[in-house]
């Protein structure tokens, strides 16, 4: 058995969800493994995305949103509307005094707290959203590619909009 692994870098937009599309760098994965029977997982390190496989639908919204993508981001953020006031305001306990106190006093607390600001922070909708996805996708290898045709895509998805962001998505093939 052969395990082979690539890390992508990707950057979300912030303001609204981030679907990016990752099709292509799983099947790259997939071929520079040389791996013909197995499985490719792509995995999300972040705790406000999420990795999921659908269709691509074509029409898309001015800011390339496609309409699954957005009837999608629709759907859940009827379940957990945009976090937008500090707890316990908007039925969102997260995130508490506590966890701030904690953030701030990280080395690297400018990274999630730009200028101090605390509302930066405000974004347990993206934690519950991420939550329901999922941070990974198993993907099938069946003779050395992607098991699934040409309707099928895999999207990384980044439900933070608090700010741009640059990410990161691990692949990792496993097999024969």
């Amino acid at each position: 058995m052969t395990t082979f692994q690539r890390t992508i870098d990707l950057h979300s937009h912030g303001t609204t969800a981030s679907f990016l599309d990752i099709t292509d760098e799983v099947r790259s994965a997939i071929a520079a493994s040389g791996i013909s029977a197995g499985i490719c997982t792509a995995v999300s390190p972040h705790t406000t995305c999420a990795v999921y496989f659908d269709e691509f639908a074509h029409d898309q919204l001015d800011d390339g949103t496609d309409f699954l993508q957005a009837d999608l981001d629709a759907a859940l953020s009827r379940m957990f509307p945009a976090q937008t006031s500090f707890p316990p305001a908007q039925g969102y306990q997260y995130p508490g005094e506590e966890h701030f106190v904690e953030v701030e006093s990280w080395l690297n607390a400018s990274n999630y707290l730009p200028g101090g600001d605390r509302s930066q922070l405000l974004n347990a909708d993206a934690h519950l959203k991420a939550n329901i996805i999922g941070s990974s996708e198993t993907i099938a290898v069946i003779d050395g590619q992607a098991a699934f045709g040409s309707t099928g895509y895999v999207f990384f998805l980044d439900f933070d909009r608090a700010r741009a962001r640059d990410r990161k998505c691990h692949l990792i093939v496993t097999g024969d």
